[in-house]
């Protein structure tokens, strides 16, 4: 069902974010963080989400308001929430290429725009899983469900398929590590 799959792509976000913030944290304490994975990062979101996550939010938001006017104002305006996402995102990719050039930037600023987009992010699909998705859920008959599938691209997500693009590469090599060293630490809690 499209539903699951949203849900497993917020997961999948959810992980880049954890990424993201184990390279704010070396940022934070005056190291230098990965910043081809952050570059792979920011490249993700400004394909991945935009391109295809948000615009199968977006239908079903459409059809949930003409089943469910009431259920879809209490949700508020989605499409100005991703609009608003891609603003942050774009920030946030602006301090990255202004650190990287060797402008002056106060680090507390960079830090401060790299963690609204990692906080707003996880709110925003937050309450997408607690309100906007069972409310469509809810709402949408059979046939809204069969227009929103048939309307959607066969896509498959570049970072999270086996055929995952060369730009996610080091991204994905990265969390690959990320995962290995976290069951390492929970091997070694064992004991």
């Amino acid at each position: 069902m499209i539903i699951d799959l949203l849900r497993r792509e917020h997961r999948n976000i959810d992980l880049l974010l954890t990424v993201l913030e184990r390279e704010l944290a070396l940022f934070e304490r005056g190291r230098r963080p990965d910043y081809e994975v952050i570059r792979a990062i920011i490249s993700y979101f400004e394909v991945y989400p935009e391109v295809y996550h948000h615009p199968q939010e977006d239908l079903i938001f459409s059809k949930l308001r003409l089943r469910d006017p009431d259920a879809a104002t209490s949700i508020g305006d989605l499409a100005r929430e991703h609009a608003d996402g891609a603003e942050r995102l774009q920030r946030f990719a602006q301090a990255i290429d202004s650190v990287l050039a060797g402008h002056e930037f106060l680090r507390q600023d960079v830090g401060n725009i790299v963690r609204d987009f990692i906080v707003r992010e996880r709110h925003h699909m937050m309450v997408e899983e607690r309100d906007f998705f069972p409310a469509a859920l809810k709402a949408l008959l059979p046939q809204d469900w069969e227009e929103v599938g048939s309307a959607l691209t066969d896509h498959r997500d570049p970072l999270f398929s086996d055929a995952a693009e060369e730009t996610f590469d080091a991204l994905r090599t990265h969390i690959l590590r990320l995962e290995q060293e976290a069951e390492a630490e929970r091997h070694q809690d064992k004991r």
